[in-house]
């Protein structure tokens, strides 16, 4: 069929409204699980520090004699720890005319691009605390100042690929990387155990994309089964019952996919020389500046409480 002669339509039209919606559409993820579960605290210098301890090992000939004099046991001193407060920042520079104009989506442009990097600050500091960044103390006018993040500070409770290695357990030396290796139950239990003979008592395991369909695979004690009633089929694990104790599984976009994570969140905790705020920068010509920064630093009150499954294969 063919249009009628003289026929006006939309082709010929001049003027017509564009359809742009009103609604801006963002896929992108805003979950943070670890900032999320660590204790909020309060920092009051640039280097952070606190105490840890631990009590002797236990002996099974603690006897005395009738009438004995008593005798000085041994005393350990506290080990004093630290960490570097680091600043992180987003920055917003809208011109006046922008703001002016009639904008599809949003009202002001500059509220909504503050919104934006509020979210944008949020994702990189749960980043930066879970990966192997080491802590720089001798920052100065040229370079930043840095945190020793969770990867260089879990020591005692680890297991490695092949060349794998881990820092001092004190923020200050990186974690090597050793050959990526298939995510097995078994270096899962070995951990857990180990977490648990050291004194912890770990809730949550922290894992990856790729890693948690990896967990989700474990077999354990449990015969996966598909409810006929409501036609599903169980594959996911989200709580993972050891012998020493139930952990929420919990994946994480944001941590390194190769890294599995046993945390007692107990003993982590989020120190703040600043928390987030927003100041508006001075005015330099016709835009309007804004400032997003937080100020903050990891505190490890124990990493033997603690553990990791590292070095493995992501794909």
């Amino acid at each position: 069929m063919a249009q009628p002669t003289n026929t006006f339509d939309t082709y010929d039209s001049i003027g017509e409204r564009e359809d742009l919606s009103d609604v801006i559409y963002s896929i992108s993820p805003t979950d943070t699980p670890f900032l999320s579960s660590a204790a909020k605290t309060a920092a009051t210098a640039v280097l952070h520090e606190w105490q840890t301890d631990s009590l002797a090992a236990a002996v099974s000939n603690n006897a005395v004699v009738e009438g004995d004099e008593a005798t000085a046991d041994a005393l350990t001193p506290t080990t004093r720890l630290s960490n570097s407060t680091q600043i992180m920042d987003k920055v917003v520079v809208i011109t006046g005319t922008q703001e002016a104009v009639d904008k599809a989506g949003r009202a002001s442009e500059l509220a909504y691009q503050i919104a934006k990097k509020a979210k944008e600050l949020k994702r990189d500091m749960e980043t930066t605390i879970t990966a192997n960044v080491v802590e720089n103390q001798t920052a100065g006018t040229t370079s930043a100042r840095t945190m020793g993040t969770l990867g260089t500070w879990v020591t005692t409770n680890d297991d490695f690929g092949a060349g794998g290695a881990s820092g001092a357990g004190k923020g200050d030396v990186i974690r090597t990387d050793g050959t990526q290796r298939a995510f097995t139950e078994s270096a899962l239990k070995t951990v857990i155990k180990s977490v648990w003979n050291a004194g912890g008592d770990p809730t949550m395991i922290m894992v990856g994309p790729f890693n948690k369909q990896k967990l989700s695979g474990f077999t354990g004690n449990s015969t996966r089964f598909d409810a006929g009633a409501d036609a599903t089929l169980y594959t996911s694990v989200d709580v993972y019952a050891s012998d020493f104790g139930q952990l929420q599984v919990v994946p994480n976009r944001f941590s390194r996919d190769r890294d599995a994570w046993v945390l007692d969140m107990n003993y982590f905790g989020l120190a703040f020389l600043r928390d987030f705020t927003m100041h508006e920068l001075a005015k330099t010509g016709d835009t309007e500046k804004r400032q997003l920064l937080v100020e903050a630093t990891l505190e490890s009150r124990n990493e033997a409480a603690s553990g990791l499954v590292a070095d493995l294969t992501t794909s």
